[in-house]
């Protein structure tokens, strides 16, 4: 069964660096020019630069979004930027526009294009003029069932990748001009103001509701189906969410990491009902299956609420100077909690009694009581927004950078010749040579202490998983000529794994009927 690639969103550093250690395969990222997302973190050029070079040593891949449609005065730019992201080693771009794709790929033919999903490619004849175009990988409309996706594989060969989580348009991807209409910003353009998440009011010769989000849609989550888009062989697997936080990016990433990697192996992917919950926790607005398995759509969007709604943990009993709450999960200082009932109110959990006394954490079926600082009624529902554990033990798994790169390593100590180590990723091979090994006449260096400097790889993205030793006996080795020899070794492992992308650069056009660029062109 084919393996397909995790591919997990970033707005800043912080969210790549959690999507890598959370164990992605590749990232998706937007710089400042031409995204989809200009309200997102998004790179500058420098950590552009800085978040290729990070992603590459762990053997991720980049993709950046230059998904915007392009004016006519902005060629010029746009193609600047694309120099700048293909000399700098990006494994791929996002396109929408069909422009300056066609331009982009005559003008730099070893760059790798996807069409981006704002393409709104659907069906077989859209994949096969992809195809024709030389896009190298088809980012389908959200709203492509799974039936379509079968086909399309089976009658091409161009990649395919599906978006398995997070937030969805009402409208057709990359169709959609409502907020330019309503506020002049275009998604298209990047600066969608999201109409959809905002109050509507329905008529049919009288108002049939009041105040409902009635275009707002619930989040997708496919995590218990996963096994259905592997098994057809979609290529990638994309996670939305690049203005989320980095949390959020470390919990779903690692989740449907998870799954994939049992699925693989088990055929079950063995999500828990715990885990679930805890992608609830982090971020939903009540999940949805979409429109990929062909199932009811009744549940597709949340008329509550447009943004988090968080898990309910109890209900209020009874309000005077404290508010009293019997809880059905647990609750902790310093978590966010709402109550909902005919008004809504909310904060941080500061301060919380128990019988009296103040207390850090109570458990489900506990009463408890908060200082009356809220809005808050008899029979209000009580919904966990935060959860302080959650973000704390998801942030000390981040900083701890568990992911690590297997290694071979392999060192030659013979009396007077170099020391000699090499490293091999699977991939990569590297030989280092250090000082001379001595001879020594009274202590005979032992395997353990060599192999013990050699494996001090802690700050590195290595691990040692094979360890093989040739040498004389009698030996004497300086520990800093071990030290140093680990050091270099790391230094060319790591100039491999930071690899160069094949630059060419063509002679490109941007007039409107026979393009060609010269110098002192002016557009």
């Amino acid at each position: 069964m084919k393996k397909p690639e995790l591919l997990a969103p970033a707005g800043n550093m912080e969210c790549l660096i959690a999507a890598i250690q959370a164990g992605c395969d590749a990232v998706y990222i937007g710089g400042t020019m031409f995204g989809a997302r200009s309200y997102a973190g998004n790179f500058n050029e420098e950590e552009i630069i800085e978040a290729i070079k990070y992603a590459h040593l762990y053997g991720v891949k980049v993709y950046v979004t230059v998904n915007t449609l392009v004016y006519d005065k902005e060629i010029r730019e746009f193609m600047n930027y694309i120099d700048f992201l293909h000399k700098n080693n990006v494994d791929a771009i996002i396109i929408q526009d069909l422009g300056m794709m066609d331009l982009v790929r005559k003008t730099y033919p070893n760059l790798e294009i996807h069409a981006s999903t704002q393409m709104h490619i659907h069906n077989l004849e859209g994949v096969k003029f992809a195809t024709d175009m030389g896009i190298k990988r088809v980012v389908l409309a959200r709203e492509t069932d799974i039936d379509t996706i079968s086909n399309i594989k089976k009658n091409t060969n161009i990649e395919l990748e599906i978006f398995i989580h997070g937030a969805l348009c009402i409208s057709y991807s990359g169709e959609c001009l409502m907020s330019y209409f309503l506020t002049g910003r275009s998604g298209n353009r990047g600066t969608c103001s999201q109409p959809c998440r905002m109050k509507y009011d329905l008529y049919s010769d009288h108002k049939l509701n009041k105040d409902k989000y009635l275009l707002s849609t619930k989040d997708l989550n496919t995590i218990l189906n996963i096994g259905k888009l592997i098994d057809i062989g979609v290529d990638s697997l994309k996670i939305e969410g690049r203005m989320k936080r980095p949390e959020y990016v470390y919990l779903i990433t690692s989740l449907y990491r998870k799954a994939i990697d049992n699925y693989l192996k088990y055929k079950e992917t063995r999500i828990t009902d715990n885990d679930i919950k805890e992608m609830k926790k982090i971020f939903n607005r009540e999940f949805t299956k979409g429109f990929i398995f062909n199932e009811n759509n009744n549940d597709f969007t949340n008329e509550f609420r447009p943004n988090h709604m968080g898990i309910k943990i109890g209900s209020v009993t009874s309000v005077d100077k404290k508010i009293k709450i019997k809880l059905t999960d647990n609750l902790n200082q310093g978590d966010g909690i709402r109550f909902i009932g005919k008004t809504e109110d909310g904060g941080i959990v500061n301060k919380m009694y128990k019988k009296g006394k103040l207390v850090s954490s109570a458990l489900q079926n506990e009463i408890i009581e908060l200082d009356n600082n809220y809005d808050a009624k008899v029979n209000d529902v009580v919904l966990k927004t935060t959860d302080i554990k959650q973000l704390n033990e998801i942030d000390s798994k981040i900083k701890l950078n568990l992911r690590k790169i297997k290694i071979y390593c392999f060192i030659e100590l013979y009396i007077d010749k170099p020391l000699k180590l090499i490293f091999n990723d699977g991939i990569n091979k590297i030989e280092v040579f250090g000082e001379l090994v001595q001879k020594s006449n009274k202590i005979n260096m032992k395997n353990e202490d060599i192999m013990k400097q050699i494996n001090k790889l802690g700050d590195t993205v290595y691990i040692i998983d094979e360890f093989d030793i040739k040498r004389d006996e009698n030996i004497f080795v300086r520990i800093s000529d071990l030290n140093d020899l680990r050091r270099n070794a790391v230094l060319e492992l790591n100039k491999k794994r930071i690899y160069k992308t094949n630059y060419l650069k063509k002679d490109y056009y941007i007039n409107t009927t026979e393009y060609i660029e010269k110098p002192g062109f002016s557009y």
